[in-house]
């Protein structure tokens, strides 16, 4: 093997032996031994099985269809299993931690039996290109949902970046990174086979960087903060709580300040940000971006509607939005019209 070669083989299996040790390390040492350090681990062992037979099968085309199988397989759960990270992540509480046994209850069987009955190496015309573009379906299906899942994460790192800690960003850069090498794979052809290897390699220690910044701030990053998820308002606070927000918002209207920040609501209501977030998602349903965009949209649609002189672009400016776009955006997002739609 030339130098060359031998350079480009050792980089892009570099990153695959480093996940898969990793990924033993969750799932047989990490503490705490929480379920959300199982799913990474799961997630890693699939990424890098399929990362080493993709590493393998470039530098030995001759290798053995049992091996491209098993690789394939294994690339069939790197979709599930980053989705089942995700969400333990982002809604600890979640019914993914018992549900997911279900998930993998449909998908083993039916990739064992397809590989059955259909194995790779007697198959090759209808595993090139069907089979193997569903399993990139597949693991696509399960990105997006847990993009979805991340909807809100990512709506704040847009708008308020500096509020991010070394989780939240742990969690997203695991999220984009694996998107990232699902699409250097799905739109490269064999001869561009290592790309999705030494994206994985590079994405690999970057996200180690990561981990790196997690330990100085103190913070496990691998699993969700539980520190106030068991500590459930009960009914009879919540409603209390909602009462004294709503006399907040009405009286007060906050919300037409553009810095407001959840802050200033929790400490109003006397309650932690987190009992906020909390109070709004399990009582309401919503976030507190959308919370608060709610308020500003209606106050909107009143000023709009009493015939004022002023523009569209001051009445957002009024309603607390710091900007014509984003006030047309929201408008239009919670009313499904234009404010000069709205107006006519």
């Amino acid at each position: 093997m030339e130098f060359n070669q031998t350079l480009l083989f050792f980089f892009s299996a570099l990153g695959a032996f480093n996940g898969l040790c990793l990924a033993l390390y969750f799932l047989l040492f990490a503490r705490p031994n929480h379920i959300s350090n199982k799913f990474l681990g799961f997630f890693l062992l699939m990424l890098s099985v399929r990362i080493g037979k993709s590493v393998v099968f470039y530098f030995n085309p001759d290798l053995a269809f049992i091996y491209l199988q098993i690789g394939l397989s294994a690339c069939f759960f790197i979709g599930p299993f980053l989705y089942f990270y995700i969400r333990s992540m982002i809604e600890p509480k979640s019914k993914i931690q018992t549900t997911w046994k279900y998930h993998i209850a449909v998908l083993l069987p039916l990739i064992v039996l397809v590989g059955f009955l259909y194995p790779f190496e007697n198959h090759i015309k209808l595993w090139r290109p069907y089979i193997i573009y569903s399993i990139y379906l597949q693991w696509f299906f399960y990105i997006l949902a847990s993009g979805w899942i991340l909807r809100f994460k990512l709506n704040a790192l847009f708008s308020s970046p500096q509020k991010f800690d070394a989780r939240n960003v742990w969690v997203l850069s695991v999220f984009l990174g694996n998107l990232v090498i699902w699409a250097a794979y799905f739109f490269t052809n064999i001869t561009y086979y290592l790309v999705g290897a030494l994206t994985f390699s590079f994405l690999f220690y970057l996200l180690a960087l990561l981990v790196f910044l997690g330990k100085k701030s103190k913070q496990n990053i691998f699993i969700a903060d539980h520190k106030y998820s068991a500590k459930k308002i009960q009914p009879t606070q919540a409603n209390t709580l909602l009462e004294r927000l709503q006399e907040l918002m009405t009286q007060e209207e906050p919300y037409t300040n553009a810095n407001l920040k959840s802050s200033d609501i929790a400490k109003k209501v006397n309650i932690t940000v987190h009992q906020l977030s909390q109070l709004l998602n399990e009582n309401l349903g919503k976030s507190f971006p959308l919370f608060i965009n709610e308020y500003r949209i209606a106050k909107a649609c009143t000023i709009i509607k009493s015939n004022t002189p002023l523009t569209l672009e001051a009445i957002g400016y009024e309603c607390g939005f710091n900007s014509k776009s984003t006030f047309y955006t929201t408008f239009k997002k919670i009313t499904g019209v234009t404010p000069s739609q709205y107006n006519r």
